[in-house]
């Protein structure tokens, strides 16, 4: 059975198209950052202006480092950021040394011990 013109070669050219995008993937996922919130501080009062300036991208990882008797992260949503007061079902972090993988878009976190986000201890984290 004789095979059309140049279809061997279609083939090789759909199999390096997937062979690239594969590499490209791989290479996106590779590139995620990890930051330290708070830098050396940690996650504490006053780190709302420690994003500025910073580029994040959707994957990138934010390490919170606390004292779990003293503080959690609360992940909410731009109303519960507004507000300081953490939506019903928000994921709770209270290891001490949480890690949070970004999401494309705001990603909002407080503080939910009393008084203190409305302290200044909440971040809004932009990740292309």
């Amino acid at each position: 059975m004789a095979q059309g013109r140049g279809s061997a070669a279609g083939r090789n050219a759909a199999v390096l198209a997937m062979v690239l995008l594969c590499v490209l993937l791989h290479g996106e996922l590779a590139e995620s950052a990890v930051y330290t919130v708070g830098d050396r501080g940690g996650w504490s009062f006053n780190t709302g202006g420690w994003p500025r300036g910073k580029r994040f991208r959707a994957g990138d990882v934010l390490v919170f480092k606390y004292s779990p008797s003293a503080h959690n992260v609360v992940a909410v949503n731009a109303a519960g950021y507004k507000s300081c007061s953490a939506p019903r079902g928000a994921k709770v972090y209270k290891s001490g040394s949480d890690r949070v993988t970004l999401a494309r878009g705001t990603n909002y976190f407080i503080c939910s011990f009393p008084g203190h986000c409305q302290a200044g201890m909440k971040i809004a984290v932009t990740a292309a």
